[in-house]
């Protein structure tokens, strides 16, 4: 790989990354503990993740379970659960919080692929963004420092990487979309 495209090669590893991530968050119906991660609590005045404040389990497919390190902690994480677009209200029996995420029914399977295409779609933006970033800065050195053939040989082959990110985006969001429509 050419040393003046590497940059926007990580650019596009990020934004698969990023998407990767967001993904993580998206429920299915089974109880995934990366729902929980943009949740902060405030833990003696600092924005914490929940993570950091407790231990998080899945004793059944369809329930967390929060066991906070500090009793006191109990109704803060309670709060910020419910301040979240979680969308679940959590239960407490005062030692730890409960979330039991309900069956998903089939349309709201829908509106969530729906969401992760979206998703998807955005991350495909990003993509194509960071491709004219780097044509523009090809178009730029070609300006001066190297020949026109040698700018089309990098622009083809920026094409090339950008096209290889744009078919991992894609298949992103076919397994997680398979993965949202299995009951």
């Amino acid at each position: 790989m050419d040393e003046r495209l590497q940059q926007f090669e990580s650019k596009m590893q990020k934004a698969i990354a990023f998407l990767e991530s967001d993904y993580q968050t998206i429920r299915a119906g089974r109880a995934n503990p990366h729902v929980l991660d943009k949740i902060r609590v405030n833990y003696y005045g600092t924005p914490t993740p929940i993570q950091q404040v407790g231990n998080i389990t899945v004793p059944e497919p369809r329930m967390l379970q929060i066991a906070p390190w500090e009793k006191s902690l109990i109704k803060v994480i309670e709060k910020a659960i419910l301040a979240s677009d979680v969308g679940i209200t959590p239960s407490n029996d005062g030692s730890v919080i409960r979330l039991v995420f309900p069956e998903v029914t089939e349309e709201r399977r829908r509106m969530l692929v729906k969401d992760v295409k979206k998703k998807g779609e955005e991350a495909k933006v990003a993509m194509r963004n960071i491709r004219r970033d780097g044509n523009d800065y090809l178009k730029k050195l070609g300006k001066g420092d190297i020949s026109e053939d040698e700018v089309k040989d990098l622009e083809d082959k920026l094409q090339k990487l950008t096209d290889k990110y744009v078919k991992e985006v894609d298949k992103l969001v076919e397994t997680k979309s398979a993965e949202v429509m299995t009951v």
